[in-house]
């Protein structure tokens, strides 16, 4: 059986969970509030500040989507009473990060600089300190979203094997490679 299906949601006080038609289960908390669908098969029981997950038989889709939507569901809980942050840091000569708003002003080596619009749902902010390299951090509930928008910036210039350069996430380790005069 799963073992992460098995063990129960616990919720905090101040976030109240419902389940909705079509198994819509919608977390409010301090912070906000999300929703997630949750396949029909799988039974959610709410109850006693606790929420338990049921599935219906031993099929390996059942299995699956058990310790699954309990992942997602403590997710969303996590989110609505916490947050999620996540940082990245630009490495390269010139490479700088700017925000107005929403919207992510990157110089990347690139012959133009990118313009980034970040959805509204996460707050972005940009710090540069002399002598350190430029941070971009994403705030926001959602750990999906957050983890697709640093992505997203990530693949706009991803740390070559080499020198390093590119965005990574903070202490993300990027393996170096020998350089062609490493062999002779």
């Amino acid at each position: 059986m799963s073992r992460i299906g098995k063990k129960a949601v616990t919720v905090p006080s101040g976030v109240t969970i419902t389940v909705g038609k079509d198994n819509v289960l919608a977390v409010k908390g301090p912070k906000g509030e999300l929703k997630q669908t949750i396949d029909r098969d799988i039974t959610v029981e709410v109850k006693d500040g606790q929420v338990n997950f049921v599935r219906p038989t031993d099929q390996i889709r059942h299995r699956a989507l058990h310790g699954l939507y309990r992942a997602l569901v403590a997710n969303l809980v996590k989110g609505v009473t916490e947050g999620y942050e996540r940082k990245l840091e630009l490495i390269g000569v010139g490479f700088k990060a700017s925000n107005a708003g929403n919207v992510l002003d990157l110089t990347l080596g690139y012959s133009h600089n990118i313009i980034f619009e970040v959805p509204k749902e996460i707050k972005v902010a940009t710090a540069q300190e002399k002598g350190q390299n430029p941070i971009i951090t994403l705030e926001g509930i959602d750990k999906q979203l957050i983890g697709q928008v640093a992505a997203k910036l990530r693949s706009l210039r991803k740390p070559e094997p080499y020198k390093g350069k590119g965005v990574r996430y903070v202490g993300e380790v990027v393996r170096k490679k020998a350089g062609k005069a490493a062999g002779k």
